[in-house]
């Protein structure tokens, strides 16, 4: 009934209006009305009638119904011409702010928060938007936000191997800031193959572990723990400071001894090749199929993968002992290859797991071991802050 009635006022319908005042004005006319013909039927004051018209004043929800029961126009109608004139009228006063977009990105792509709560930048108060801005700045060593390489426009970009995420540049950058801190021995392509010797003995027991931040640094290797951020999903890290100093950067996302030492010769691979110097090489959710040698992975990581897989337990014997037990693999059989291998029975379980799909199986071997490696390596997170000089 009502929507039969809106529709009756053929002429207002199919004119444009930009103003609610102007609609109420054409409206006006129609009826041969005057201002305080309409005041007296709206039985409101005058004075205020004709500022509605000259869009003096604007049209409230509750003026809108009363409009609409007089003139039998729909109270949307007057208040969408008011909210389109109040938004144009902002616009000719309003000044564009390029800060607001570049925070939008900045807290769009960067868990701000999280980063102050773990001390990555110097804030005491999230709202303290000047201060924000200057940390992250300093955070990525520019001099201004709008350098920021997250941003779009930014001139500057780390050469990363795949597509990092800006989560995932937050945590390199932060590895970046502990290993520029850090004294190590000397390095070479030998000293690299050396710790991999020294290593290998170390993976026969989980308490062994806290032995390798010795070992990578007296090779010349930076190493540290970062724990990962929210959504990054990092496993490990390789990359150079210069020609001659390797860095290898882990987060232990995954508590387990069989992905602590899979993603630490994964990396120590890397090194060994020189991946890395060019473009960095940051390894996500190295796992699954992306842990394995198919066709779906690059070069590069079918090396470092294939490597890593026959450090924690070499293909032939993981071959052969699948294809004399599968599909039952007892207990006493894998504690059997452990001790036979002198590895420690979780990297067994975990290539099994990985061999089979079965990743519901033998969890009693995956001892956790961050707590036995972060009291001797430098680590950041857990709520420690790893030192780094200002």
């Amino acid at each position: 009934m009502c929507k039969q009635a809106y529709n009756s006022n053929m002429n207002t319908e199919d004119e444009e209006f930009k103003t609610p005042g102007q609609l109420i004005e054409s409206l006006l006319k129609e009826r041969g009305w005057s201002n305080r013909v309409l005041a007296l039927v709206l039985d409101a004051d005058e004075t205020g009638v004709s500022k509605l018209i000259a869009d003096k004043k604007s049209v409230t929800p509750e003026i809108a119904i009363s409009l609409e029961e007089v003139f039998k126009v729909s109270a949307e109608r007057f208040l969408s011409l008011q909210r389109n004139y109040d938004l144009a009228k902002a616009r000719l006063v309003s000044r564009p702010n390029p800060k607001r977009s570049t925070r939008a990105h900045l807290f769009a792509g960067l868990p701000v928060a999280e980063m102050i709560k773990r001390r990555w930048l110097d804030v005491e108060d999230i709202r303290d938007m000047p201060n924000v801005e200057k940390s992250i700045a300093k955070f990525f060593g520019v001099e201004a936000v709008d350098q920021i390489e997250i941003l779009p426009h930014a001139a500057k970009k780390t050469a990363v191997s795949n597509d990092a995420t800006p989560v995932q540049l937050a945590w390199l950058y932060r590895v970046k800031q502990i290993v520029s801190e850090m004294v190590v021995g000397n390095y070479s392509n030998f000293s690299v193959r050396r710790a991999i010797e020294l290593l290998q003995p170390l993976t026969s027991a989980a308490e062994e572990a806290r032995k390798v931040p010795r070992i990578l640094a007296e090779c010349g290797i930076r190493f540290v723990i970062v724990e990962s951020l929210p959504a990054a999903k990092i496993d490990g890290v390789c990359f150079w400071l210069n020609e001659t100093s390797p860095v290898i950067g882990m987060s232990l996302r995954f508590d387990r001894i069989d992905n602590f030492w899979f993603v630490l010769r994964h990396e120590l691979e890397h090194v060994l090749h020189e991946h890395g110097k060019s473009v960095i090489s940051i390894d996500a959710e190295l796992e699954g199929d992306r842990a394995g040698t198919g066709d779906g992975v690059n070069e590069e990581e079918r090396i470092a993968n294939q490597a890593a897989s026959d450090f924690c337990v070499p293909k032939k014997s993981m071959d052969s002992f699948i294809a004399r037990k599968s599909p039952v693999f007892a207990e006493r059989d894998i504690l059997g290859l452990a001790a036979t291998l002198k590895v420690h029975p979780g990297l067994i379980a975990g290539q099994l797991r990985h061999r089979t799909g079965r990743y519901d199986r033998f969890a009693s071997h995956l001892v956790k071991i961050r707590s036995i490696v972060m009291p001797s390596a430098i680590v950041d997170g857990w709520g420690d802050v790893a030192p780094i000089g200002m």
